[in-house]
């Protein structure tokens, strides 16, 4: 009997987000709806730009928000990631237990150094672009996993972002083989348009000779394949997994499994931050493939939940707002 309904690794990072007007967006140089890699003196520039703006802080990462509304939601995941010795890495190790989740980081020494953080800059359209430190994530390695934990697992998780690291790359990898040595279901997040652009190759590599679940936006699917037509994209990305969720923002998602193709419609929503919606989509669907909904199902309630998410600002909805957007579904 499994142990986990989802297993998944990836960066542990603390958001901290802004609302910027377009034009401080590019004083400050930062790429629009991507996520961009920074280093130490370019986080102290850009926090010079956002000085007395109200700041909300909350854990992060886009794995770790996947597991987070999956145990929310009442599920049980259990999440590999890496944080430093300091108050953020406190914080969020914290924050993971208080919302149910199990981890690797009661069961070992935090490092030296920074926890990993990322600031996500909101546009008055509802886009997020992320600057992403990644102080101690970027040392995840093997001996995050807990081999044990993945083998009696539903489904074992990777975030895509990991194929910007070499050790997080090997790590996510490593996991996956051990998954599939005890029948255990693979899933991959494509994550964000930079890592197709300058880290394929380590997606690829996650995503070996096939993968049972894989998410992906409409963008990161256009840039994957090279072509914005729907019927190619389809078609290159069902080679790749048994179940492909596409997620196209209003239009609601396209969920794929071998020539079967269901339309899902969106919620009508209000969008005020896009910040966390692939993440929610992910965990919620996830949440409901390990609980006996059909893919359609659980698609209209990851549906529901990423509508609520971009509604609000911050990238989580809280374990009382995901459970009464499931006990309406359960209704309708």
């Amino acid at each position: 009997m499994s142990h986990h309904h989802l297993y998944a690794i990836g960066n542990a990072l603390v958001d901290t987000e802004y609302e910027v007007s377009d034009a401080l967006l590019h004083t400050m140089g930062v790429s629009k709806r991507h996520m961009t890699l920074i280093d130490t003196p370019q986080r102290a520039e850009l926090l010079t730009h956002v000085q007395g703006l109200l700041a909300r802080r909350t854990g992060g990462g886009s794995a770790g928000n996947t597991v987070l509304a999956l145990a929310q939601l009442g599920g049980k995941a259990f999440y590999s990631c890496r944080v430093a010795d300091d108050e953020l890495g406190a914080f969020y190790t914290q924050d993971l237990l208080a919302n149910g989740v199990s981890t690797n980081l009661t069961h070992t020494q935090a490092s030296e150094g920074q926890t990993g953080s990322c600031m996500v800059l909101v546009t008055p359209d509802a886009e997020r672009s992320m600057c992403t430190f990644l102080g101690a994530t970027s040392q995840l390695d093997a001996s995050a996993l807990h081999p044990q934990d993945i083998a009696k697992s539903q489904i074992y998780y990777m975030e895509g972002y990991l194929a910007a690291s070499p050790t997080g790359l090997e790590a996510a990898v490593q996991g996956r083989q051990i998954a599939i040595q005890h029948k255990v279901a693979t899933a991959l997040t494509l994550s964000d348009v930079s890592m197709i652009n300058f880290c394929r190759e380590g997606l690829e590599a996650m995503i070996g000779d096939g993968l049972d679940y894989l998410f992906a936006n409409e963008e990161e699917a256009q840039t994957w394949c090279g072509s914005t037509d729907l019927d190619t994209i389809i078609g290159q990305l069902s080679a790749l997994a048994k179940t492909v969720c596409l997620t196209r923002g209003p239009q609601g998602c396209i969920v794929v499994q071998g020539s079967q193709r269901t339309e899902v419609p969106a919620v009508p929503t209000q969008a005020v931050d896009t910040n966390g919606a692939g993440d929610m989509f992910a965990g919620t669907f996830l949440y409901g493939m390990t609980h006996g909904h059909t893919p359609a199902q659980a698609a209209a309630l990851a549906n529901r939940t990423a509508a609520a998410v971009v509604s609000q600002h911050g990238n989580r909805l809280t374990a009382a707002q995901l459970q009464g957007i499931a006990a309406e579904a359960a209704k309708a």
